[in-house]
């Protein structure tokens, strides 16, 4: 690195080289004419003393002036060698130090882009939250392209265009339809195309408009699997600028994780929420959504139910029946319910429900079509013939959640005790012989 002292050395190295030239110069020119005065006294008289004097001095003083002038020459040579190194030096320390600062300006942006995603990032709760701050961030990222994230369905055989900038409304994007068609997913490395007529370039960027004439792509991963890219297509042929893939890639990172963090945290509720066999909620999770909604529902029906003779079925035909026999059970029920209707396993072979703003009249009548639903599906699996008894009650908003449940389990006892295989209604609510006509049995 060139320091100040090193050219202010080499500039007073040049000075020293003139001041000594020229005292030389003028101490010998000085001495020899003395004696150009002397010879010329010995030789000649009158006015041509002054003729020889003055070539005589020619004589002696021509070469020392050629030898003066080349000394000085060849050490102003070397000072001035030295001082174009120098400057050449000084020159590729300055452009060494213009390009570290824009790197780090360059470096500072990008930090600064990393942060502010990620604070964006960690506010979404929800995936589509994250869709809309990657749908800003690839606007800011390259604001001259059309970009979009493509994602893989739950089958992870289709991309879905899940976020997209730049785009006018309906205007359609890449169109690879799954991530194994996809050059930087199946690669899961960053593709730029530079011009969408080179010969390596995607093939699906080549036959896309005119509005896409370069592109990069980069892939998304998601808990360690590439489900999906990031495309962002240019309209004239070019490089994409370091940055630009830097921050989309920094995008595609941090979006990914966010969204890897969110799922993983989904299955884990939705596994500590519901029971492995039957995929029904569990007795926890259904106790604190009946809560939840007596807070917005007036009036309520509650159920119990409970496969008949389900210890003989185990016992003759082996636990992995009795498996299938739930798991078919609960299935019928799932189908036989509302969209809003909670049902849940809550022990066992006891299956509980609650019916939103339905008397415990309708919700018999609702379960007791279970019946025939039960023998279509045991015939067509194989199974053999089940049959189930249920209790219902209803709930109002000031019920006491426990002493609910324990009159659908009473209900359920006396429908068990009657015979099996059929709906008792919580006889508190019975009010005439009519109704207990009305109810299925």
């Amino acid at each position: 690195m060139l320091t100040d002292a090193q050219w202010d050395d080499a500039q007073r190295e040049r000075d020293k080289v003139g001041r000594l030239s020229a005292t030389i110069g003028l101490v010998l020119l000085g001495a020899q004419t003395p004696a150009a005065m002397w010879v010329a006294d010995q030789l000649g008289h009158g006015g041509w003393r002054y003729v020889i004097a003055a070539a005589g001095a020619l004589a002696v003083g021509l070469p020392l002036v050629v030898a003066i002038i080349r000394y000085s020459s060849r050490e102003s040579a070397k000072t001035d060698g030295r001082l174009r190194h120098m400057s050449h030096q000084l020159n590729e320390a300055i452009m060494a130090a213009g390009e570290e600062a824009a790197r780090r300006d360059s470096q500072a942006i990008r930090q600064k882009f990393e942060s502010h995603l990620t604070n964006a990032l960690d506010m979404a709760e929800g995936e589509r939250e994250i869709f809309e701050v990657v749908e800003r961030s690839m606007a800011v990222a390259v604001p001259e392209a059309k970009s979009e994230l493509l994602l893989a369905d739950n089958s992870h055989a289709h991309l879905v265009r899940s976020a997209a900038a730049g785009f006018d409304p309906g205007e359609s994007g890449c169109p690879v339809d799954s991530p194994d068609h996809c050059p930087a997913a199946r690669r899961a490395q960053v593709q730029i195309f530079a011009d969408r007529d080179d010969l390596d370039a995607c093939p699906k960027l080549r036959h896309r408009d005119a509005d896409h004439a370069s592109g990069v792509c980069i892939p998304v991963s998601i808990m360690g699997r590439t489900v999906g890219v990031i495309h962002s297509a240019h309209g004239s042929p070019r490089v994409p600028p370091e940055e630009q893939v830097g921050n989309l890639s920094t995008l595609a990172k941090l979006a990914g994780a966010r969204i890897g963090l969110l799922r993983a945290m989904a299955e884990s509720q939705l596994q500590a929420s519901t029971d492995s066999l039957t995929g029904l909620m569990n007795r926890r999770s259904f106790e604190e959504r009946l809560s939840e909604y007596r807070r917005t529902y007036r009036d309520m029906a509650v159920a119990m139910a409970d496969v008949d003779h389900f210890k003989e079925l185990n016992d003759t035909y082996g636990h992995e029946t009795g498996d299938r026999a739930l798991r078919m059970f609960a299935r019928v029920l799932r189908e036989s319910l509302r969209t809003d209707d909670l049902l849940c396993r809550f022990g066992g072979e006891e299956f509980a429900m609650a019916f939103p703003s339905c008397s415990a009249i309708d919700a018999a009548r609702c379960l007791s079509k279970v019946h025939e639903r039960i023998e279509e599906a045991t015939s067509v699996s194989g199974l053999p013939l089940l049959s189930a008894s249920y209790g219902v009650t209803e709930m109002t908003p000031h019920s006491d959640l426990v002493t609910v449940l324990g009159r659908a389990d009473s209900a359920l006892f006396t429908a068990k005790r009657e015979g099996r295989n059929r709906v008792v209604v919580d006889p508190d609510l019975l009010t005439n012989d009519e109704v207990l006509a009305d109810l299925p049995s």
